[in-house]
């Protein structure tokens, strides 16, 4: 391997200093550009031995410079297995793609239905949860593994399910989800509810969970479903304006029309997400 390589070129281990000890790893400056409005691409601009891993086919283009392989992630057959069970109860592929520049390249990436893409540069050891299938690609340093949802009440109603997408740096990681997005601060306390499906990334920081919407008629008539997310600070939060839920069921024959769900549609998907 060269001596600057992050991984592994052959299982996707990491290697040098990233792997003995992920607090000192510093990534190098990744230079990108985020473009269009409601069908963004990420265009990432590599120097000679930068590395990325993304999800698997999520590239748009690539410069014939830019090596890639698409592979199970682990040293060891057992390892390989586990990160595939991991990666698809989290809403992704199986296999993951890993691009290394030869010489100065560019790959772009874009989410697979419309929407935004949101980067986030994480310090050693920074967390931020997303939900299940957002990830769309991330420097070698950063981790992606599966977050249990720890409340009964926000596993069993909260939309995206027990599993959540934990991401922990060093490194940049971009992440892709539906519509638009709106982004608030929460202070000390401050808590904001919200419709479980339209919640994008939250930090580690924010306390997640499910409350019962007013009366039964406001649950029943209301158009929302039987329970809200309820986020409290301190920490990042962002929404999203569209899900796939939504959009299915607009473009479904026979379509009610409108935003609204069925009470009893808040029940699905106890360990599915609300995009499945």
């Amino acid at each position: 391997m060269p001596d600057a390589a992050n991984f592994c070129g052959g299982c996707g281990t990491p290697v040098g200093n990233s792997a003995s000890n992920p607090s000192t790893y510093t990534p190098d400056p990744l230079e990108y550009a985020i473009v269009g409005d409601n069908l963004q691409i990420a265009r990432v601009r590599l120097r000679a031995g930068q590395q990325l891993y993304a999800e698997a086919g999520k590239m748009v283009y690539k410069t014939p410079n830019v090596a890639w392989d698409t592979r199970m992630t682990g040293e060891t057959l057992g390892e390989k297995l586990l990160g595939a069970i991991k990666r698809k109860v989290t809403g992704e592929s199986l296999f993951v793609t890993f691009f290394r520049a030869d010489g100065p390249g560019e790959v772009g990436f874009a989410g697979s239905y419309p929407g935004r893409i949101q980067a986030f540069e994480l310090a050693p050891g920074q967390s931020v949860m997303t939900q299940r299938d957002a990830f769309l690609f991330a420097q070698p340093g950063v981790q992606l593994s599966v977050a249990f949802v720890k409340k009964l009440g926000a596993g069993f109603f909260g939309g995206e399910g027990f599993i959540l997408q934990k991401l922990t740096g060093p490194g940049l990681v971009f992440i892709h989800a539906g519509g638009d997005f709106v982004e608030f601060t929460l202070q000390p306390g401050e808590s904001l509810q919200v419709e479980t499906g339209c919640i994008v990334a939250f930090d580690e920081t924010v306390d997640y969970d499910i409350q019962f919407v007013g009366g039964i008629k406001t649950a029943i008539f209301g158009g929302e479903g039987l329970f809200l997310a309820t986020l409290t600070g301190p920490g990042r939060l962002i929404l999203q304006s569209m899900t796939l839920q939504k959009l299915r069921r607009e473009l479904a024959p026979g379509s009610r029309g409108g935003d609204q769900h069925g009470a009893l549609d808040s029940l699905g998907g106890i360990f599915g997400g609300s995009e499945d």
